[in-house]
Parts: structure tokens; sequence; C-alpha cells
């Protein structure tokens, strides 16, 4: 099967760009938007609409493979690349990514993505939501090639050796994060709310009050709203660096605030996402594995999720080296082509750690759609329900693609034994 065309077309991402060091410093909401001048590099304001790019492989059957390039929604911080630009990125698909792959042969989704992740055009390696979106589309070229599900690509490439089952979703909540926690419980998610606490005064409180208070609010909605006494979903907040912040990066006052928070949540599972922001990679290792282990002399169990400063698959091994984490967050488009999450989700998976193959609000139905894929074949702890701070759209993109490749593949293993 040969490709014989490759089309890169602006589209729209799930939500928006956001300015994090801009809000962190106090930036003041005004409606969907926020007032202030932006304070990272490459930033037209604090925040801009999402941009994406959809791209198109056309094969010489008439099918057509896609995926899309996106990026986080807060870019240029914690060693990401800066903000996207879909102009940029359509330039630099025609001009180095369709020379390469016009008129060649699809082969395996490893060789083809491999030689994505090495172009360096000008001596620069391809922006990540570049190989993230091209590497999609290669993905889903080999599964049309061979009549199978993107999935099952993966499971057979990689000799994962596992079911390939739907996974735990995880919701987020954007700044809605009491309605849109109604939602969550209402449709049964199995990991939420991650709560957007991503500002001290307004959203943690100094002394951390506000966000034990949130804390207890969403383990009582729980209760409060569920028609099964099983259904005991994990709690997963975001904090983004503010809980370091607040305590003055003082690993035992942290500890000690985080066994607050975990009296608070009981009974179910509570996990924290980005406790401290460290400053650096090292830094950030350092600290993440100085809480856990503080948190485990204590008899504490809270789990620490890593987001920022781990973001490619060498910092993933760093962070798994040391035992940084519990919880590694595999954000898809920070790890730029998706062979490298596929990576990423089985080592972190055979260390023994949670690998959660997340992502961001900012991405597209068909990056979600991809994700789902890769999330099944690896045996993921949990997918993030994207894109967008909407629930249900999450909830339906990502648990819809889940439940019809598993029922594809069953299917398609009962005929096989049977034949």
């Amino acid at each position: 099967m040969l490709i014989t065309d490759v089309l890169a077309v602006p589209v729209r991402s799930g939500f928006f760009t956001d300015d994090q060091a801009a809000i962190a410093l106090g930036a003041r909401h005004d409606g969907a938007t926020y007032v202030g001048a932006p304070a990272t590099p490459g930033f037209r304001s604090i925040r801009q609409a999402g941009e994406a790019v959809s791209v198109l492989l056309v094969l010489e059957d008439g099918l057509v493979a896609h995926g899309d390039c996106a990026a986080v929604q807060y870019s240029g911080v914690g060693g990401r690349d800066a903000v996207f630009e879909a102009g940029t990125a359509v330039a630099a698909i025609e001009d180095a990514v369709a020379p390469l792959l016009t008129g060649r042969e699809v082969t395996t989704f490893r060789e083809l993505s491999a030689e994505i992740e090495a172009l360096a055009p000008g001596g620069s390696p391809l922006h990540t939501a570049v190989r993230y979106g091209v590497s999609q589309a290669l993905l889903d070229a080999v599964a049309q090639a061979r009549g199978v599900t993107m999935a099952e690509v993966v499971r057979d490439e990689y000799d994962t050796g596992l079911p390939i089952v739907p996974v735990p979703m995880f919701v987020q909540s954007g700044d809605d994060r009491y309605d849109n926690v109604d939602k969550m419980i209402l449709k049964r998610a199995d990991v939420l709310p991650h709560g957007l606490i991503n500002n001290v005064d307004a959203k943690l409180g100094r002394d951390g009050g506000l966000f034990l208070e949130y804390v207890s609010w969403v383990r009582d909605r729980i209760v409060a709203l569920r028609d099964d006494p099983s259904y005991a979903p994990v709690l997963h907040f975001d904090v983004y660096g503010t809980i370091g912040a607040a305590f003055d990066a003082d690993v035992p006052r942290i500890a000690g605030y985080l066994a607050r928070l975990e009296a608070a949540a009981g009974p179910f599972r509570l996990r924290l996402e980005h406790v401290v922001d460290a400053g650096s990679r090292d830094a950030q290792i350092a600290v993440f594995a100085e809480l856990r282990t503080a948190l485990r002399r204590a008899g504490t169990n809270v789990e620490l999720a890593v987001d920022e400063w781990c973001n490619t698959l060498e910092d993933i091994r760093l962070f798994v080296a040391a035992g940084a984490a519990d919880v590694i967050h595999v954000k898809t488009p920070d790890l730029g082509g998706v062979g490298n999450t596929v990576e990423a989700l089985l080592e972190v998976r055979r260390a023994g750690m949670a690998a959660y193959c997340g992502g961001t609000c900012n991405e597209t139905d068909r990056s979600a759609q991809v994700s789902a894929h890769i999330a099944m074949a690896c045996g993921a702890a949990q997918v993030l329900a994207k894109p967008g701070m909407g629930v249900d759209e999450g909830l339906m993109i990502v648990g819809n693609e889940m439940a019809r490749v598993a029922a594809l593949v069953a299917a398609r293993g009962r005929t096989a034994s049977h034949g």
C-alpha cells in the first residue's frame, strides 16, 4: 500500500492555550478569558484559541489515514516546546514531511514513525505537536493497510501480550469544579475530578484550607450522589505546584498537609499531580523522591503523580529509575511521536508504577481516539477523557472508541477460534 498524497489542514483544538506563568502570578479571570499581559515568550495573550492541524495520508486504494497535531494547554513551560502555531506546522509538514512520505510504501509503524522522529529540518527536530500528529496518521495508515485496529498494530509490533480491553477513564473539571463533578459522578467516571488548582490564593489557600475544603466536598458529593455504594472512584487532583509554593517547598510540611488531605478524601484513594514545581528536571526528581519516601515512612498512602519536567521518554525513564512517583503522566503531545508514548507506558508499567495515558484538554477528537487505542494496547492504569473541559464530550469520545475497539477485537478473536 502506497501513500500517494500528504495533506496538512488547519483545524480547531478542543480548548485553549494558556500562559501558566501569568495565571500563577495572579492573572484575573474576565469571563472566559484573562486580564493582563502574557509572561511566557510566544504568547500573544494569556489565553489564546487552541490551534491544531489534521494530517491526512491519502492511500493508493482511496482510503485516508488521519492524525491531528496538537499541543498541551500550558505550552512553553516546564521544559516543553514553544506555543504551537498551525501555520508554521503546515509549512513544516509540507516542506519536510510530505516529500519523505509521498510515494512511500506503508510498512511498519515503528519503521515509519522512527523516520519522522529523526527528521531535523534546519538542524532542529520537528515540533512535538507535529511529530504527534504525523505519527498518529502513520499508525492509522498501517492499521488500514493490515485491516485491523490501531490497538492491534501496537499490540503486535510491540509484543505487549496484553488483552485489548477498556481501561479506566480520568475526567477533568476545568474551572467549573462543582457542577462538572456532579456530571462525573452521575456518569460513573473511574477517576475524577482534576480540579484545576492552579492558583495559591484563589484555589489552594495560603494554608491549604481552600483545597482541603474542596477535597472534602468532592468526597461528600460522591457519597450523596452515587447510586451504588460500590462506586468508589479514585480522587485525582492536579495542583500545578501550588502546594510547594504555599509551603515553601518544605517536604516535611508538605507531607503533613498531604496526610490531612488523605483523611479528608477517605475512604477514597487520593492521587495528587504536580505537588511541587522544583524548577528543573533533576530538582523535580529529587524532591518527588524525597516526598514519596517521607509519605511512606509516615504511613501515608497518597499517590504522587508527575507531569511537568517529565515530558520526554528520556525524562520518564529517569523518574522511573529514581522511584520518584507512584503515577507517571505520559502526556501524549509532549512526547512527540506516539511511538514514544507506547514505549513510555510499557516501561512505566513494567516498573510497577501506574502508567497514565494522559494529554490535554487542548487536543482534538482524533488525537483522543488514537490515545484510546494506545492506552488499551499498553494496559494503561488510566486514560484521559479528552478533549475539552465539558466532561460529557471527552467521556463520550474516548469511552465510545474503547468500547468499539474492544468489541471488534473480541469478535475477531471469536472468529479466529472458530476458524
